[in-house]
């Protein structure tokens, strides 16, 4: 059986984020997200996640937005103490890796305090693929005994054989099932549902897609295509 783990990223960024996330998993196809430890709807996400708990639900290690949990960063935050934004990782950059392996533990610590057991790690902005993250986002997989995101050259760590970015694309039809599991038997697809709420709309450049991705992920079409499939098996990074 084929496996198709259909995740949505920034869990705990904001209210109409998270209830996006719930109605896409309660009423859609999704079946998996990863939650923001350090976002303002950090502790609604949690409560949510406990309400419901077979939804799978990773930690998405956040470097590039926000405030980080903890106050003694140098290199990773700007002179008003918020993470650095993403473009600052896509030139030559310096900073001290020991910052980023504090800050992304303390995240994943926060996640367990809530009482929930992480099923995987991923990170925003894919930013465990800049520089020497990737050492960094390894080490911290293979500490908690976590599969990752298949968006790197893993090695010793659990993911799925794909990773897909277009959800619209892998899931149009048939034919796009057939070519996403022709050479894979287990894969990941991104997704970004979501309500539109003032914090969204006043701190996020991408948003009026989030709702669009809502409505294919509900779509009852989408849900028929996937359950007519004996060879498709939607689940969580827990069965890997």
């Amino acid at each position: 059986m084929k496996k198709l783990i259909i995740n949505a990223d920034d869990f705990g960024y904001s209210r109409g984020v998270n209830y996006g996330i719930i109605d896409a998993y309660q009423y859609g196809v999704l079946t998996s997200t990863t939650f923001m430890s350090n976002m303002p709807g950090a502790d609604h996400a949690a409560s949510l996640a406990r309400q419901n708990p077979e939804l799978g639900v990773g930690v998405h290690l956040v470097l590039t937005y926000g405030r980080p949990l903890l106050g003694n960063h140098r290199t990773i935050v700007d002179a008003e103490g918020d993470f650095r934004k993403l473009n600052f990782y896509k030139g030559a950059f310096t900073i001290d890796y020991g910052e980023v392996y504090a800050e992304w533990k303390a995240q994943i610590e926060k996640f367990l305090s809530y009482g929930l057991q992480p099923t995987h790690l991923d990170s925003h902005h894919h930013i465990n693929s800049f520089g020497e993250m990737p050492q960094v986002f390894m080490k911290l997989a293979k500490e908690y005994g976590l599969p990752v995101r298949n968006n790197l050259d893993q090695q010793e760590v659990q993911t799925t054989d794909y990773f897909s970015y277009l959800i619209e694309t892998a899931l149009k039809d048939d034919h796009s099932l057939d070519e996403l599991f022709t050479e894979h038997n287990s894969v990941e697809v991104m997704t970004h549902p979501a309500y539109l709420d003032k914090q969204l709309l006043s701190t996020s450049s991408f948003t009026y897609p989030r709702v669009d991705e809502l409505e294919f992920l509900t779509d009852s079409r989408i849900a028929r295509l996937i359950e007519a499939r004996s060879d498709i098996q939607l689940t969580t990074f827990k069965a890997l």
